[in-house]
């Protein structure tokens, strides 16, 4: 899909190829997050070791994948496709994802290739005033580009609830217990669980633990921003 304009979503200078949606020289310049945990994502002296949060409480995921904080520009950019309809920029967020699992990829040899990727849903009431689920518009070239399997209703949200940023960390958990189901049998397979921004992590806790349940091979968490 092209950007409309074919100028950068940052800088607003001409792209060499349009469709990549932001400059060298910007993808450069997009602030690094600190040295994390690669299970939770949150800032560790050890990135190569599970933190101690982990060792207390271990995730229902392996790994987490991210570009960065919950900061501008990517928040503005998250903002923009969330709350101002700019569709457009779903492939080239979505580009930054595949940038940063391609590094990963090629620094680890051990990093596992996905066999299936999962959206996080919104309630189908939400969806229709939004327009879309920015989650599902993130999956589909990802999904593409990586060669794995994607189904937009393999996962499905049973009913609404108050928006996650609303809440405190304990509000999110009981705001999500029982409002996910699973359709399809993911047993035994490499799966990625995409959203765009993990704040508390209640969310994909909450969907993990019904994969887990399913005894996949392996799971890990993707997204644009994770709040340090």
């Amino acid at each position: 899909m092209l950007t409309i304009t074919g100028l950068c979503w940052l800088c607003r200078q001409p792209l060499h190829l349009a469709f990549h949606g932001i400059c060298c020289f910007c993808l450069r310049h997009l602030p690094m997050p600190p040295p994390c945990c690669f299970r939770c994502g949150l800032p560790s002296s050890q990135p190569e070791l599970p933190c101690g949060r982990c060792l207390q409480q271990p995730r229902p995921w392996q790994r987490i994948l991210f570009i960065g904080d919950y900061q501008p520009p990517l928040s503005t950019l998250i903002k923009m496709l969330k709350f101002k309809g700019f569709s457009q920029l779903a492939p080239v967020l979505a580009r930054l994802i595949f940038l940063r699992w391609r590094t990963i990829k090629y620094a680890d040899s051990a990093a596992i290739k996905p066999q299936r990727l999962i959206s996080v849903p919104l309630h189908h009431q939400r969806c229709w005033q939004r327009g879309f689920n920015q989650s599902d518009l993130l999956a589909r070239p990802l999904a593409r580009w990586l060669g794995c399997d994607y189904h937009p209703d393999s996962l499905k949200r049973l009913s609404a609830a108050p928006p996650q940023r609303q809440l405190t960390a304990s509000a999110r958990r009981k705001n999500l217990r029982g409002i996910f189901r699973l359709t399809e049998d993911f047993c035994g397979q490499h799966v990625v669980l995409l959203d765009d921004v993990v704040t508390t992590g209640s969310t994909v806790a909450e969907i993990g633990a019904m994969l887990r349940e399913q005894k996949v091979s392996s799971l890990q968490v993707w997204c644009i921003c994770r709040t340090l």
